[in-house]
């Protein structure tokens, strides 16, 4: 049996052009998501998995429809493999139930594996490189040394924390984050 499963990431976006493909692909039945794929608990594919019996395939428009991360991706289809459930991406063109497209599923896998590793390098070597220049990740600090002083010595004054706020700009939890209680007597 053909089993079908579609998803889309946003309650605006279209399930029609995957349901149609897998309806033309001859599937019996279709499941469907509306949640992203980072999602671990998606409803719609738990249901289409539960309804696999050995033999039958699951059946997907695109592999990113499935899952976005790698290794999830490749538990599943070792789960399906030792089940003797078989897997088809229609775009793809990745059919596991031949020798080919399981070897292929597999190669693509750990390219993926193998890109995702290299960015991961990349970023952590360009963000030493940047360090080593005295340069730091994240936003601007909004509280610099001179507005805490000057929050410190309006906490003294006796302003109320909600105009020293408006006053430097920020936030009060980020004004009680920088000028602690302890600090501002």
């Amino acid at each position: 049996m053909l089993i079908g499963y579609a998803r889309i990431s946003t309650q605006d976006q279209d399930l029609s052009l995957q349901t149609a493909a897998l309806e033309k692909a001859g599937c019996e039945k279709i499941f469907t998501d509306k949640i992203s794929g980072n999602k671990a608990d998606r409803p719609g594919l738990n249901l289409a998995i539960s309804h696999l019996r050995p033999g039958d395939t699951l059946v997907i428009w695109k592999l990113d429809r499935l899952g976005r991360g790698v290794k999830s991706l490749i538990d599943l289809i070792t789960k399906f493999e030792s089940q003797k459930i078989n897997f088809l991406s229609l775009t793809e063109q990745i059919d596991t139930s031949t020798t080919i497209g399981c070897f292929f599923f597999h190669v693509m896998a750990s390219f993926a594996q193998m890109e995702r590793e290299l960015i991961i390098e990349r970023t952590r070597a360009g963000l030493a490189a940047a360090r080593q220049k005295g340069r730091i990740g994240g936003r601007k600090r909004l509280m610099t040394n001179s507005k805490i002083e000057a929050a410190k010595k309006l906490f003294k004054a006796g302003e109320l924390p909600k105009d020293i706020a408006k006053n430097l700009g920020v936030s009060i939890p980020t004004l009680y984050r920088w000028v602690p209680a302890t600090s501002r007597s």
